[in-house]
């Protein structure tokens, strides 16, 4: 769960944002399949551990979404991105042969509120959900002290608990931006996956790796939902609906009514229109080389 948080709210309530970073820490010490004292770490190394609080709710919460998506969210794809491409460590191209014998499947995981297992060759990798779950816990934190405004951050994960401005990266240009918009309601998540920031040698090895067929996906450059539901569910949406087949990722994302901007592989941007309910003065950035088309859609019907 590696990554760069950011909390932004008023300075009189600095001992607040100071234990915001703190459970942002914690979770870190739950979830991470890097940190060698976390619970999913022990878990990949000893095939058991005893859950805490964190790594207990994380775990239930994602055979919830491998539920939800038919199965195109499956924490047990560790085994390929940590055991075979190494994404984050000694990062190397996995072979046919390898994939093909990389053991997946959310049955060989099994827990209660005190201890999980997995069988021998499972690995666990929270990635595709994990910051969304510390944004989470930050802003529980924040509401029950009653900070109104303020935004948390930690990757592509952003929770604005009051109004805020979100540029969307471009990922043709590392310091620039595809779009900006403002958002319109308190308390919104938004949650950006793409294929741009972690992959070996070319975007073709990305990180995000279908478990249906082991490989990474290469349908979607990015994609970011915006939504008043929680910010796990957003990260864990994003990161499923970017594995699977073109089709069935507008299908599941409309189904779910969060909305959506797609930059799909052939550079043709994807504007739900849904927007107008969590944004307002969108702004497409054109000066940026690589722009792709944009298309926005009035009707959902046209869609399907």
């Amino acid at each position: 769960m590696s990554t760069f948080v950011t909390i932004s709210a008023d300075n009189k309530n600095s001992d607040i944002i100071n234990n915001g970073f703190l459970i942002m820490k914690n979770v870190e010490m739950s979830l991470s399949s890097y940190n060698p004292d976390a619970k999913i770490f022990l878990l990949n190394k000893d095939l058991h551990v005893n859950l805490d609080k964190y790594s207990y709710e994380a775990l239930l919460l994602s055979k919830k979404y491998y539920n939800e998506t038919d199965g195109y969210f499956d924490i047990t794809i560790g085994s390929i991105t940590k055991d075979l491409y190494r994404f984050g460590l000694d990062e190397r191209i996995a072979t046919k042969q390898e994939l093909k014998d990389a053991k997946t499947g959310i049955r060989a995981l099994r827990f209660d509120e005190k201890e999980a297992f997995i069988d021998k060759g499972i690995k666990v990798d929270l990635g595709g959900m994990g910051k969304g779950f510390g944004v989470d816990k930050v802003a529980e934190f924040f509401r029950k002290k009653n900070i109104k405004d303020a935004t948390i951050a930690a990757s592509g994960d952003i929770r604005c608990l009051s109004t805020c401005k979100v540029e969307v990266q471009n990922p043709f240009a590392e310091d620039d931006y595809l779009l900006s918009f403002e958002t319109i309601k308190d308390d919104l998540g938004i949650s950006t996956s793409g294929n741009y920031n972690r992959y070996v040698i070319s975007t073709k090895n990305n990180h995000l790796i279908d478990p249906k067929t082991k490989k990474p996906q290469t349908k979607f450059i990015s994609i970011t939902l915006i939504g008043d539901i929680s910010s796990s569910d957003l990260d864990a949406y994003a990161t499923a609906s970017s594995v699977m087949p073109l089709k069935k990722a507008y299908g599941f994302l409309d189904k779910i009514g969060v909305a959506y901007i797609i930059l799909q592989s052939d550079k043709k941007l994807v504007i739900s229109d849904n927007i107008s309910k969590y944004a307002k003065n969108l702004v497409k950035h054109d000066t940026v080389k690589n722009q792709p088309t944009c298309i926005e859609y009035k009707n959902q019907e046209e869609k399907k």
